[in-house]
């Protein structure tokens, strides 16, 4: 692996925005990661309607690992001026470096060099262009890959020092709405019921409704109210999220918020969908002795992690696959203006994976 090659190619990937819902950036980026997978791999990469990049050396029907990521990210074009790509100090800076455009650099370069022995396994690469807004339109394709590999690396970033993650929490995104009437706030005040009153009246019941002994977080995030200024509020919302390991939790929580009610007479109206569910310490578990051979051979101490985000990784565990994930180099700052990863952390992560590629191929699953 050569250390200058490996840095090139992340700023090209850094250096082209990728914000989740901007088709036309989305499309640049996947032209890029394609043009990366098709100079260092060879074959050629398909890219979909919406920006999706897949990648195999694999055919039809041989079985192959999954190699899962995305190339979105959450920073809004134009980032790049405010935080350019750099490499100083042992630590490479820029938009989505560390979630999780050096996670498709970590694959791309371990693959690289296993084909460059000869010793390649069969891989399929997905890498979607959703995942940080939820996986909507990708995740049909996602779990099917995920069936017919029934073995999936994730290229997320990883835990703290490099810890590989295992398990993590399920997710909901939902919106609790509080209804009331509209009136003049001039002329009939107390014709109206404040809808924006109601909701403020039952957000610290709902904060309440975690429960850390569990694992459980329910957070308001965004809060919406009221037309115009002179009008009593006629509806309110607050957009949840909510964290969990244990699915009933989601469904205590459900429960919980659908008791509540507003002080001001105002109704509520609960919608708490599940968008991923949790990836347990089992489905991880079919890879570890894969994962300690790997870390062994390349001299590295490994560790493992429980983590609270969610990614495509619980997808693929949801059918039943197994699944090793956080496979992104050290780092930290993920979605903040402090994020980076490591120049050390990107090398001993393409040895890693460069290592536990071929042990996992080996794994046989049902």
């Amino acid at each position: 692996m050569h250390l200058d090659t490996v840095l090139d190619d992340l700023r090209r990937l850094v250096e082209v925005e990728s914000p989740s819902n901007d088709p036309p950036a989305l499309h640049a980026s996947a032209a890029v990661v394609a043009e990366l997978l098709e100079g260092r791999l060879g074959g050629s990469a398909a890219v979909g309607a919406d920006g999706r990049v897949r990648w195999t050396n694999a055919g039809p029907d041989e079985p192959a690992v999954l190699l899962l990521g995305h190339h979105d990210t959450v920073w809004p074009l134009g980032t790049l001026e405010r935080l350019p790509f750099a490499v100083a100090n042992g630590r490479i800076t820029g938009p989505g470096v560390f979630d999780m455009k050096s996670g498709i650099v970590v694959a791309v370069h371990a693959l690289a060099a296993l084909a460059s022995e000869g010793a390649a396994p069969a891989v399929r690469v997905l890498l979607t262009t959703d995942e940080e807004v939820g996986s909507l339109a990708s995740r049909d394709e996602i779990e099917a890959e995920a069936r017919r590999c029934g073995r999936v690396l994730v290229l997320e970033p990883c835990g703290a020092n490099g810890a590989v993650k295992t398990a993590r929490k399920g997710v909901s995104l939902g919106r609790l709405a509080c209804v009331g009437r509209a009136s003049h706030a001039g002329l009939a005040p107390l014709e109206g019921i404040n809808a924006a009153v109601g909701l403020a009246s039952v957000l610290t019941a709902v904060d309440a409704l975690g429960d850390a002994a569990a694992g459980t977080t329910v957070t308001p995030t965004t809060v919406t109210a009221g037309t115009t200024v002179n009008t009593v509020p006629a509806r309110a919302e607050a957009t949840l999220d909510v964290r969990f390991f244990d699915e009933h939790e989601l469904d205590r929580v459900r429960a919980g918020l659908e008791a509540l009610r507003p002080t001001n007479g105002a109704t509520l109206e609960v919608d708490l969908p599940l968008n991923r569910p949790a990836l347990p310490p089992s489905a991880s578990a079919p890879l570890l002795p894969a994962l300690r051979s790997a870390a062994l051979e390349a001299g590295q101490e490994v560790g493992t992690v429980s983590v609270g985000g969610a990614s495509d990784g619980n997808l693929a565990a949801a059918v039943g696959a197994a699944v090793l994930d956080g496979l992104g180099p050290d780092g930290d700052g993920a979605h903040a203006d402090h994020e980076h990863v490591t120049v050390l952390g990107l090398e001993r992560r393409v040895a890693l994976l460069r290592r536990l590629l071929p042990h996992v191929a080996d794994v046989e699953v049902p």
